[in-house]
């Protein structure tokens, strides 16, 4: 499976451990974030990993900035791309079970290290329920 990932200056340590469980379990990771905690544009790194989604290039995205909120607006502007801000497993969870969301989204300011690790590892091992859910994810796209 291939991963796409990107942060902003709030995340460099967040991606690090991430790309670290990532790669422990063979998935190939692309990385569009930055590794300084300068001050940098969350767009520049959001854009990147929603174009590897909306094109295929990617399985699945991760972003994160500090709230996980201007990162997740900034991907979920490209078509086909559905992100999910979660800051418990449990949403990431649900964000996959019921969405069908393909990007994550992890607030850098508001979770842990180790719990941002666990939000990736539930979001990539739970798949789409469908059924009930097909319809609703299918009135998401803009047309």
């Amino acid at each position: 499976m291939k991963i796409s990932i990107g942060n902003d200056h709030a995340g460099p340590e967040y991606k690090k451990a991430i790309v670290k469980m990532l790669e422990a379990k063979g998935y190939a990771v692309t990385n569009h974030g930055t590794d300084s905690v300068d001050s940098v544009d969350y767009p520049d790194f959001g854009h990147p990993v929603a174009t590897d989604v909306e094109t295929g290039k990617a399985d699945f995205g991760i972003v994160i900035c500090g709230s996980g909120n201007g990162i997740a607006m900034t991907v979920n502007k490209h078509a086909g791309v559905r992100a999910g801000l979660c800051w418990t497993k449990e949403i990431a969870y649900l964000t996959r079970l019921h969405n069908d969301a393909n990007v994550v989204s992890i607030p850098a300011r508001f979770t842990s290290i180790e719990q941002a690790v666990e939000i990736v590892d539930t979001f990539l091992n739970t798949a789409f329920e469908g059924g009930r859910h097909q319809n609703r994810v299918n009135k998401i796209a803009c047309q």
